[in-house]
């Protein structure tokens, strides 16, 4: 992207921040909905509608629960990447959005410390 231009987008760099496992796979109306179990650390990184990249496809989350993540894949994106050729139990690499870790840091030390807390189904309406 060109300094002047309008950002816009996922915001990942192509950096492995971790190893997930694909828990299952289940097609709905064109749509293969995938369930991923993210390692430990990264679930405070992802919200709902946010993007995480897997195997260096950024992608849109549809729903996290603890430290499991959906990810929806259309037809396209199953035919141009390797994501339609992995399987259940396989891992995947996995990236989450850069801004989530900048504002983490940038934000240090400025609300008491507490354990960080993922992101529920309950909370993904909010």
């Amino acid at each position: 992207m060109r300094a002047d231009g309008r950002l816009d987008g996922h915001i990942v760099q192509g950096h492995v921040d971790g190893v997930g496992e694909i828990l299952s796979r289940d097609e709905q109306s064109g749509t293969t909905l995938s369930r991923l179990r993210l390692p430990e650390g990264l679930a405070r990184y992802v919200v709902p509608k946010g993007s995480l990249a897997v195997d260096g496809v950024s992608l849109t989350v549809a729903a996290i629960d603890g430290d499991v993540v959906t990810i929806g894949l259309i037809p396209e994106t199953l035919e141009r990447t390797t994501l339609g050729a992995r399987s259940v139990g396989e891992g995947v690499d996995l990236e989450v959005d850069v801004l989530a870790k900048y504002v983490e840091k940038l934000t240090a030390g400025l609300l008491p410390a507490r354990a960080p807390e993922a992101v529920t189904g309950t909370e993904q309406g909010r």
